[in-house]
């Protein structure tokens, strides 16, 4: 194998890029996890009552191992949340706990985004885990057929992350909305929850933008862009 400066070209920006958006992430979480809300609700107990707001009470809420590891499952209709946000008080808990609940709610209310990222998951492990060995062989042996086989298995992830976008910008505007709404904060409170769900967000545009950019380089080295393959 060979160092490819033209890999370098293409993984730094979004090296970079999630880089920053990580730790801003953690900076501005650990930020307003030192304020708490006035209601003095956990982060599981906001959950709580923002869905039942909403009419929706069946939604499971459970505490998980893990930092920031927060998700809504909709095959069980679980929402697990991670220590820092389950029995938490602060802002940054209630702004996270709310916008996996927003999850919950485009479930519940059958958001076409959603339901189009739950379905490409089983592709998009699959295209994850052969794209790079087709692509790691093609390299390997020099031909670009199968580096092309490759590209084409991990464009499903790079479809997933793109999808991924709407998806949670909806749950952390519905999360934004509702937890002013439903009185889990004050509208001045809302504005730093607020905060720590937009630096979430550019975590999730780092990862679109790392795996449009690798899959633009698959693309190059399989002789498809660029004029050519590169020996």
């Amino acid at each position: 194998m060979f160092f490819d400066p033209l890999y370098l070209l293409f993984a730094a920006p979004g090296l970079i890029l999630a880089i920053i958006a990580s730790v801003l992430t953690r900076m501005t979480f650990a930020k307003y996890s030192k304020v708490a809300a006035s209601t003095h609700l956990t982060g599981a107990e906001a959950a709580q009552r923002l869905l039942a707001g909403q009419g929706v009470n069946d939604v499971t809420i459970e505490q998980v191992d893990g930092f920031l590891s927060d998700h809504y499952d909709p095959r069980t209709k679980t929402l697990r949340l991670s220590p820092d946000v389950y029995g938490s008080q602060s802002l940054s808990a209630i702004g996270v706990a709310c916008h996996e609940a927003g999850h919950a709610l485009q479930h519940a209310q059958g958001y076409a985004w959603l339901g189009m990222r739950t379905a490409l998951v089983p592709a998009t492990q699959f295209g994850s885990t052969g794209s790079y060995i087709f692509i790691m062989l093609g390299m390997f042996m020099r031909f670009p057929g199968l580096i092309l086989i490759g590209a084409v298995l991990f464009s499903v992830t790079v479809v997933f992350s793109i999808v991924t976008l709407p998806v949670e910008w909806d749950a952390s505007a519905r999360a934004k909305r509702l937890m002013a709404w439903s009185g889990i904060v004050s509208y001045n409170e809302q504005q730093d929850a607020a905060k720590v769900l937009n630096a979430a967000f550019m975590t999730y545009v780092a990862s679109a933008v790392t795996a449009l950019l690798m899959l633009l380089y698959y693309l190059i080295r399989a002789g498809v862009l660029g004029g050519g393959r590169r020996d």
